[in-house]
């Protein structure tokens, strides 16, 4: 394909990493398997331009990722988008199922929270030489880890 000329509104990919939380690898990777589209080069370096329209889906992704959407996801909501009113319930079925993922992944690191607060509450207690409160922390701690999936 041929290069394009570098437009002032157009990202370099360091900029367009620091944008979207993505590393370089990864935009570069994306680019690689389809997820991006075509990727403007400038003309006399050669080097990835990032227009609006793919700084915009590079954002889109950015925030899918964030919500834990693997690349697989991530293909299919671009697939879906590209049909556009007509996978509106696929589209639909698509965000809710990863949202009771991340409702999930939520509910797990909340645990880990309550673990290790419990823990903290452990050793002062010990910290403090108060038996009771120590064992009324390993009871909290050990009502928690029987919580936890894997």
């Amino acid at each position: 394909m041929p290069a394009t000329r570098q437009h002032a509104e157009d990202l370099t990919i360091q900029e367009m990493a620091r944008r979207s939380g993505f590393a370089e690898s990864t935009l570069r990777y994306y680019e690689k398997i389809g997820l991006l589209g075509r990727v403007a080069r400038d003309e006399s370096s050669g080097h990835r331009r990032y227009g609006p329209a793919v700084a915009e889906r590079v954002q889109a992704l950015s925030c899918l990722r964030s919500a834990g959407m693997t690349v697989t996801g991530m293909r299919r909501y671009l697939e879906l988008l590209a049909l556009g009113d007509a996978a509106a319930a696929e589209q639909r079925d698509l965000f809710a199922a990863q949202a009771e993922t991340l409702a999930a992944d939520i509910e797990q690191l909340q645990l880990r929270l309550a673990y290790l607060r419990h823990k903290a509450e452990l050793w002062d207690a010990r910290v403090r030489g108060d038996a009771a409160a120590e064992q009324q922390a390993v009871e909290e701690v050990t009502r928690v880890i029987d919580r936890f999936t894997y």
